[in-house]
């Protein structure tokens, strides 16, 4: 842990960061600054908890959860990080102690820092500590500081969570440290007994928080629920279950033998709860009837764009979010997806492109599977089709007739966007990841706006031959605007997935209760029934949901270290190159010789991120992570 003048000096910061309109703070110096003056007014508590929310899951810098830059997707086989892919050292063989990667505390927009969640933690304490001595005048501020002590318990059962499914066992502190903390005995405690203090707290929150009238964005006893069915889905995977050879007695990262039946049954009794309405009434944005087959290219765009509505969302939350963060346009956390994500023709960076595999695994619109070498067998890598055979068959394409969801998450070479800015000229307003040939296929005619040798921002085109759509706002350009969309971070997809997993593991009677849910999901999206009474057959149909619903949201940096299947899923990434001929012939290749990123998985140690070296040195009893 950081030294308790670390601690705080972070408290004082927050302090000053928080807006309030209150004379406490107009009145006090910055060097005047305590205790005492935070915890004089129970408003200058809701400001100071304020800045906890936007510190949430390790975050201090340009985003807040899952929105940022550089997405946890691109630790995964999903995306591809253009900009600074190095920093992803887990799909580099480079993650330890002394580099960290975007896991340091001074990592670029990095993720679940350790440092960082436990000065929250050190916040989140010091107001538990000390709010039920804070004099209210009004019954509506007696109300409003039990709130605070409610949602101050969410976010450190959600800090501490984070720890659990990215560290294992953590150093449980449930109160304020002192300036007299003695940091060289701590220990970090068992992944159970982490597990039971997160439990704890989630129970704290929606004991407290349960009947009060609560702001949106705020703590909720339904998103205290949500992350309850997630982090116990964690804790019943195969990797904290013997599955990791040699760790099956670690308690830092292992669960006892024999634990995994019951740690399912929790997880899906948790999300049954919340299935039931024992939290608030939630459902699936749009119809869950089992959609009639084929579908129309009217319903595949009514599909998608239903799809997408979950994730540019703004004000009011629709039928499907439990929880989530709104961004306004000035101050606080800040959502640029638009700029981050976007295609270069539009001035935008192009970062966290869709790789190859990953657009492969989107399913046809009738539900049966891609195959790249339908048209030529054996050939993974090229597919071509004159101006003829497109014609007599759209199919040809292999961007025609996929799943409604492949459209609301890519955009690929061809694909409607908005209007061009008005620098560059283009009547089309398609997405160009192409290039134009005479029909000699040699002579270059020109790159398309949106490559890397096109003429607008050619160093911020898409490696991959695609870019990632699912969070872009139509409406906003993202060149000169910041968006005003919210991040979900807990929706009832999720719920509903993680019960139907837990049910597919547990197997037996359970296995059809998992797939009803999973079909919910799938009939949302437009696909039909998934029908099966073979266990391993319903296991990889809940993976490949999972992998299309959670997209670029994070989910997949947990499921694919849940499963342990980092190591069959990481490859190289290379780009798709498409050639479009003047006589309407078009060339797809998958460009094996042209690799944009070199990623490898070397070590199951990688499944748990290490503890820094700096914070081992400063508490030397910390147990390191196996592997490491």
């Amino acid at each position: 842990m950081k030294k308790i003048s670390n601690y705080i000096i972070a408290f004082a910061v927050l302090l000053l960061t928080a807006t309030s309109c209150t004379d406490v703070l107009e009145q006090q110096s910055v060097n005047t600054f305590n205790q005492d003056v935070v915890f004089s007014d129970i408003n200058v508590v809701k400001s100071y908890l304020g800045k906890c929310y936007d510190r949430m899951g390790g975050n201090t810098d340009n985003g807040v959860l899952g929105m940022r830059e550089d997405l946890l997707s691109s630790a995964t086989d999903q995306t591809l990080c253009i900009h600074r892919p190095a920093n992803y050292g887990n799909l580099k063989g480079t993650l330890s102690p002394d580099n960290l990667g975007y896991f340091a505390n001074n990592g670029y927009a990095g993720f679940m820092r350790w440092e960082n969640m436990y000065e929250n933690i050190q916040n989140l304490n010091t107001i538990i500590a000390n709010i039920d001595a804070v004099k209210t005048l009004t019954s509506a501020e007696e109300t409003l500081k039990k709130r605070l002590k409610g949602e101050a318990y969410f976010i450190r059962a959600f800090e501490y969570a984070t720890l659990l499914m990215n560290y294992g066992g953590a150093v449980l502190i449930s109160t304020p440290n002192t300036l007299d903390q003695d940091f060289q005995t701590m220990k970090r405690s068992t992944i159970a007994e982490t597990k039971d203090f997160v439990l704890a707290d989630i129970a704290s929150a929606i004991t407290t928080l349960t009947g009060l009238s609560i702001e949106q964005g705020r703590a909720t006893p339904a998103a205290a629920a949500a992350l309850k069915s997630r982090v116990l889905l964690f804790c019943a995977s195969k990797l904290t279950n013997g599955g990791y050879a040699g760790q099956e007695s670690n308690t830092l990262v292992s669960f006892p033998a024999g634990s995994q039946n019951a740690l399912l049954q929790a997880a899906r009794d948790a999300s049954k709860a919340v299935m039931d309405g024992t939290y608030g009434t939630f459902a699936l944005q749009g119809s869950t009837a089992e959609p009639v087959q084929p579908l129309t290219d009217a319903q595949v765009k009514a599909y998608a764009e239903n799809y997408q509505s979950i994730f540019i969302q703004k004000g009011k939350w629709n039928t499907e979010t439990i929880w989530g963060i709104q961004y306004p346009l000035t101050g606080g956390n800040v959502n640029n997806a638009n700029i981050w994500f976007g295609p270069c023709g539009y001035h935008n960076w192009g970062n966290n492109d869709p790789t190859e595999p990953a657009v492969r695994s989107f399913e046809m619109a009738d539900g049966t599977p891609f195959v790249w070498d339908k048209y030529t067998p054996g050939d993974q890598y090229i597919r071509r089709a004159t101006a003829a055979e497109l014609a007599a068959d759209p199919l040809r394409n292999p961007y025609n007739g996929r799943e409604p969801r492949f459209y609301a998450i890519v955009l690929y070479n061809g694909a409607p966007w908005q209007t061009r800015p008005t620098d560059v000229v283009d009547p089309l307003n398609t997405v160009q990841t192409g290039q134009y040939f005479e029909n000699n296929e040699t002579t270059l005619i020109k790159s398309g706006f949106d490559t890397r040798q096109g003429p607008v921002e050619a160093w911020n085109g898409t490696k991959t031959g695609y870019y990632l759509k699912k969070f872009l706002d139509p409406t906003s350009a993202g060149q000169f605007f910041r968006n005003t969309t919210a991040w979900v971070e807990f929706r009832y997809a999720e719920i509903l997935l993680n019960y139907a997993e837990a049910c597919i593991e547990l197997g037996g009677t359970d296995l059809q209760n998992g797939l009803n849910a999973l079909n919910m999901v799938r009939n949302r999206a437009g696909l039909p029934d998934r029908v099966t009474t073979d266990q391993a057959v319903a296991r990889g149909y809940i993976r490949q949901e999972r992998a299309i619903e959670f997209f670029g949201e994070g989910h997949r940096f947990y499921d694919l270290r849940r499963w342990m299947t980092y190591g069959s899923v990481v490859q190289n990434v290379y780009g798709m190159k498409i050639k479009q001929m003047v006589n309407g012939t078009v060339e797809w290749k998958y460009d094996l010789t042209d690799q944009e990123d070199v990623r490898t998985w070397s070590s199951d140690k990688y499944y748990w991120i290490p503890l820094s070296r700096a914070e081992m040195n400063k508490a030397p009893n910390l147990q390191p992570q196996p592997g490491y």
